[in-house]
């Protein structure tokens, strides 16, 4: 009788994403359970979610009113086809996200995480650029230090660097606009930074050498996995003005903006600018049902749809595109952000929060701090010759003393939940202090 060799461990199966696999299952760290603001260790141990995940459990774990959401629906249909069919589930979650978004992005096309919706938004914009008589607007900008997930498109446009040196020359007909990171002028700055406007007037120069080949321009309006980058006072508000002007499609990536992490439903409405498609996930189901979303502007679905001839007008989606499961999940945590104003709460703490970060200016290595709503960055220095090292050290320092935080390169980036407390905001903070000094050498 043949017998399966049992492996050195059981963690060998999983190869992690964006993970260093050797180094962490030689240590691993295990996460058992969670609960409102904590996860707990499988040796039983309380850690306060100082990411909401990955900033995505805007509020909090082990939401009742979410679960008990999936289980009924679990129970009456685990899954429909949304292609050539429907169930009413999905058009119900359809249409508490589109009562969210700003006036005129009325239309959402599911997805199933933050990648995909960044690809469908690229895509949408091609397709309208086309159905409105624009073929030539092939072309796609992204940022420097942008994030849009992990597609093709999305790496494409995206502006990371160990992000797409692995794998060739992804999409073609893509340009970049120069990043708004600029510690020499706006170190330590509380919210939004007074200069950097002008670096919008970047797009003049992209479209003066391509002429009307542009599509869209695609921008995260306050930049996360890059380390918490907050745009400039009128940046985007001049990003919008030179995308009319030019006839370009203005796309924002609110993965992780959406759903109060800045303090308002979105972060079109709290930065004033209306974008014509917003990308989402994460915050949208509270992370418990993987699930993204666009919401598209009118003027692009009635282009495409409308005035398309009998059939299908967009050859675009995912067997999973509004499941069932995704669907509850949705509803209930879009009612759950209403009943308690999440966005509200994120509001009312922002002003403490940002005190405690800044009050880490003056430690040792501390060489800036960027924060907005419920969203801060602390870059450190890093150590000469170990890229990263300082942050990671600081990352174990502070899981062992019961906190969890994210690191991206030399930068620690904290987004609890929304449901934080004054409480929660000190240990977060005091246990990042004692961790940061721990490792001033």
């Amino acid at each position: 009788m043949n017998e399966i060799a049992p492996r050195p461990n059981n963690l060998d199966a999983f190869w992690m994403p964006y993970t260093a696999n050797r180094a962490y299952k030689s240590t691993p760290r295990l996460l058992a359970r969670a609960e409102g603001m904590h996860y707990y260790t499988n040796d039983g141990q309380e850690v306060i979610d100082g990411t909401a995940g990955l900033w995505c459990v805007n509020a909090g774990h082990g939401r009742r009113e979410i679960t008990e959401a999936i289980q009924k629906q679990a129970a009456v249909m685990d899954f429909a086809p949304t292609f050539q069919m429907g169930h009413p589930i999905a058009f119900q979650a359809a249409a508490k996200v589109a009562e969210m978004t700003p006036d005129g992005l009325d239309h959402v096309f599911f997805t199933n995480s933050g990648s995909e919706s960044a690809d469908t938004a690229l895509k949408i914009a091609l397709a309208y650029q086309r159905a409105r008589g624009e073929a030539q607007r092939v072309r796609l900008i992204g940022r420097e230090r942008g994030y849009h997930g992990v597609g093709f498109g999305g790496m494409s446009v995206g502006g990371i660097g160990p992000n797409r040196k692995q794998f060739g020359a992804l999409l073609p007909y893509v340009d970049h606009l120069p990043h708004t990171h600029a510690p020499e002028h706006n170190a330590f700055t509380r919210g939004q930074p007074a200069w950097g406007a002008h670096l919008a007037d970047a797009l003049d120069g992209l479209v003066a050498l391509h002429g009307d080949t542009i599509a869209a321009v695609i921008v995260e309006p306050l930049a996360g996995s890059t380390g918490v980058l907050v745009p400039p006072q009128g940046y985007l508000q001049r990003l919008r003005e030179l995308c009319d002007k030019h006839g370009i499609l203005l796309i924002f990536d609110e993965v992780i903006t959406g759903f109060g992490r800045i303090g308002a439903p979105f972060g079109a409405e709290r930065l004033g600018v209306t974008p014509d498609m917003i990308t989402m996930a994460k915050g949208l189901t509270n992370a418990a049902v993987p699930m993204g979303a666009v919401a598209v502007h009118d003027k692009i679905y009635s282009a495409i749809v409308d005035g398309a001839p009998a059939g299908i007008e967009l050859f675009h989606g995912y067997t999973y595109s509004g499941h069932p499961l995704a669907s509850a999940a949705a509803i209930a945590s879009v009612d759950l952000h209403r009943a308690e104003d999440l966005p509200g709460r994120a509001r009312a703490m922002e002003g403490y929060f940002e005190d405690a970060a800044h009050s880490l200016k003056g430690l040792p290595n501390v060489i800036d701090i960027r924060n907005m709503g419920l969203v801060a960055g602390i870059e450190l220095q890093g150590r000469a010759g170990k890229p990263t090292d300082r942050a990671t050290r600081i990352f174990h320092r502070c899981f062992d003393a019961g906190v969890l935080i994210r690191t991206t390169g030399d930068i620690i980036a904290l987004s609890p939940p929304l449901i934080v407390e004054k409480p929660h905001v000190d240990r977060i903070f005091g246990t990042l202090a004692d961790a940061i000094r721990a490792e001033a050498a």
